[in-house]
Protein backbone atom coordinates (compact mmCIF):
# COMPACT_ATOMS: atom_id res chain seq x y z
CA UNK A 1 0.00 0.00 0.00
CA UNK A 2 1.21 3.51 -0.96
CA UNK A 3 1.83 5.51 2.40
CA UNK A 4 2.31 9.05 3.00
CA UNK A 5 4.98 10.16 6.23
CA UNK A 6 5.20 12.96 7.30
CA UNK A 7 8.34 13.66 9.44
CA UNK A 8 9.82 17.62 10.89
CA UNK A 9 13.23 18.23 10.28
CA UNK A 10 15.62 20.45 10.73
CA UNK A 11 15.42 23.86 9.27
CA UNK A 12 19.43 23.95 8.77
CA UNK A 13 21.63 22.27 5.72
CA UNK A 14 21.61 18.47 6.60
CA UNK A 15 18.00 17.95 7.75
CA UNK A 16 16.51 16.31 4.96
CA UNK A 17 19.82 14.70 4.12
CA UNK A 18 19.64 12.99 7.48
CA UNK A 19 15.85 11.36 7.05
CA UNK A 20 17.02 10.63 3.30
CA UNK A 21 20.18 8.30 4.24
CA UNK A 22 18.74 7.10 7.12
CA UNK A 23 15.99 5.55 4.70
CA UNK A 24 18.48 4.71 1.63
CA UNK A 25 20.65 2.29 4.24
CA UNK A 26 17.10 0.81 5.14
CA UNK A 27 16.45 -0.17 1.45
CA UNK A 28 13.17 2.56 1.38
CA UNK A 29 12.73 3.72 -1.63
CA UNK A 30 11.18 7.09 -1.74
CA UNK A 31 8.41 7.56 -4.26
CA UNK A 32 7.56 11.22 -3.91
CA UNK A 33 8.60 14.14 -1.40
CA UNK A 34 6.67 17.51 -0.84
CA UNK A 35 8.82 19.44 1.99
CA UNK A 36 8.58 22.96 3.19
CA UNK A 37 10.80 24.63 5.56
CA UNK A 38 10.51 27.87 7.84
CA UNK A 39 10.64 29.20 11.13
CA UNK A 40 13.00 26.31 12.21
CA UNK A 41 11.54 23.63 11.65
CA UNK A 42 11.18 21.75 8.08
CA UNK A 43 8.09 19.82 7.58
CA UNK A 44 8.38 16.51 4.61
CA UNK A 45 5.89 14.70 3.06
CA UNK A 46 7.30 11.44 2.65
CA UNK A 47 5.47 8.64 0.09
CA UNK A 48 6.87 5.15 0.66
CA UNK A 49 5.83 1.71 -0.08
CA UNK A 50 7.25 -0.14 2.82
CA UNK A 51 5.65 1.97 5.78
CA UNK A 52 7.55 -0.47 8.70
CA UNK A 53 10.72 -0.12 7.33
CA UNK A 54 10.63 3.60 6.55
CA UNK A 55 9.15 4.03 9.88
CA UNK A 56 11.29 2.16 12.23
CA UNK A 57 14.12 3.65 9.58
CA UNK A 58 13.51 7.14 10.51
CA UNK A 59 12.75 6.82 13.95
CA UNK A 60 16.21 4.73 14.52
CA UNK A 61 17.74 7.69 13.05
CA UNK A 62 16.10 10.45 15.53
CA UNK A 63 12.65 11.68 13.82
CA UNK A 64 9.22 11.16 14.88
CA UNK A 65 6.53 10.17 12.79
CA UNK A 66 4.07 13.14 12.88
CA UNK A 67 1.75 11.69 10.47
CA UNK A 68 1.29 8.64 8.46
CA UNK A 69 -1.77 8.47 5.93
CA UNK A 70 -2.81 5.68 3.29
CA UNK A 71 -1.71 7.91 -0.13
CA UNK A 72 -4.05 7.60 -3.26
CA UNK A 73 -1.58 7.90 -6.28
CA UNK A 74 -3.03 8.89 -9.95
CA UNK A 75 -0.52 7.92 -12.32
CA UNK A 76 -0.67 10.82 -15.08
CA UNK A 77 1.74 9.05 -17.55
CA UNK A 78 -1.23 8.83 -20.12
CA UNK A 79 -3.00 12.11 -19.29
CA UNK A 80 -0.68 14.80 -18.56
CA UNK A 81 -1.81 17.75 -19.44
CA UNK A 82 -2.70 20.98 -18.55
CA UNK A 83 -5.97 21.10 -16.34
CA UNK A 84 -5.77 17.93 -14.88
CA UNK A 85 -4.69 18.71 -11.69
CA UNK A 86 -7.66 20.95 -11.68
CA UNK A 87 -10.22 18.17 -12.77
CA UNK A 88 -8.83 16.04 -10.14
CA UNK A 89 -8.98 18.16 -7.40
CA UNK A 90 -12.43 19.87 -8.28
CA UNK A 91 -13.52 15.63 -8.32
CA UNK A 92 -12.21 15.87 -4.62
CA UNK A 93 -13.82 19.13 -3.95
CA UNK A 94 -17.21 18.27 -4.76
CA UNK A 95 -17.00 14.67 -2.88
CA UNK A 96 -16.48 17.35 0.16
CA UNK A 97 -13.19 15.26 0.78
CA UNK A 98 -10.48 18.19 2.42
CA UNK A 99 -7.14 17.30 1.37
CA UNK A 100 -4.38 16.80 4.21
CA UNK A 101 -1.47 16.68 1.05
CA UNK A 102 -0.90 16.48 -2.95
CA UNK A 103 2.11 16.35 -4.09
CA UNK A 104 4.47 15.10 -7.38
CA UNK A 105 6.01 11.42 -7.31
CA UNK A 106 8.20 9.49 -9.80
CA UNK A 107 6.83 8.55 -12.91
CA UNK A 108 4.34 11.36 -13.36
CA UNK A 109 1.97 10.79 -10.66
CA UNK A 110 0.63 12.72 -8.29
CA UNK A 111 -0.19 11.77 -4.49
CA UNK A 112 -3.09 13.07 -2.70
CA UNK A 113 -3.46 12.39 1.06
CA UNK A 114 -6.84 12.65 3.04
CA UNK A 115 -7.71 11.79 6.57
CA UNK A 116 -11.03 9.85 4.96
CA UNK A 117 -9.01 7.57 2.58
CA UNK A 118 -12.07 5.16 1.16
CA UNK A 119 -13.58 8.82 -0.09
CA UNK A 120 -10.99 10.77 -1.37
CA UNK A 121 -10.84 7.14 -3.86
CA UNK A 122 -13.62 7.12 -4.17
CA UNK A 123 -13.57 10.86 -5.46
CA UNK A 124 -11.02 9.89 -7.98
CA UNK A 125 -12.26 7.00 -8.92
CA UNK A 126 -9.69 4.80 -7.21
Amino acid sequence: MATDLSISVSDAPGGLAKAATALGAAGVNIEGLAGLGGGGTGHVHLLVSDAAGARAALEGAGFSIDGEREAVVVDLSAEDRPGKLGELATAVGVAGVNLAACYAASGSRLVFVADDAAALRAALRR
